[in-house]
């Protein structure tokens, strides 16, 4: 029986390439897209409730202002964050600038602290303007 995969190329997969920034924040940046369907479907159902009366309505806030729901809400935050500053990498990108290894690499490691330092930002200036 002849093996006839013995001389045809091994097609790249993640087990052979070693991570690097920009290819953890492309993987990320899929993955935070995908967060924010379900996160835009939380915001969508907490304006639904916010029209449909005042006992959904305190329903909403209560389940949203719960331990699990401020969670939720904080990954959704950074998550539209991160996702916002990796689209204008990729805006840079499609106008032909930031190719060069280096900088890219900054650019990824750069949109990785933006973000959590902008989801930082936004609550705690949600935090001061509630009370």
């Amino acid at each position: 029986m002849a093996n006839v995969t013995n001389n045809r190329p091994l097609s790249p997969h993640l087990q052979i390439y070693k991570p690097i920034p920009t290819m953890v924040m492309s993987i990320v940046h899929r993955i935070t897209g995908g967060a924010l369907y379900v996160g835009t479907l939380l915001v969508a159902w907490w304006l639904i409730a916010a029209a449909s009366g005042q006992g959904s309505y305190d329903w909403a806030n209560w389940v949203l202002g719960s331990l699990l729901g401020k969670f939720v809400l904080l990954g959704y935050t950074w998550a539209l964050l991160h996702h916002m500053l990796g689209g204008f990498r990729h805006f840079m990108w499609d106008l032909g600038y930031g190719f060069e290894k280096e900088f890219s690499t900054k650019l990824a490691i750069a949109n990785v602290i933006g973000s959590l330092s902008l989801t930082v930002l936004v609550w705690v200036i949600g935090f001061l303007i509630r009370f």
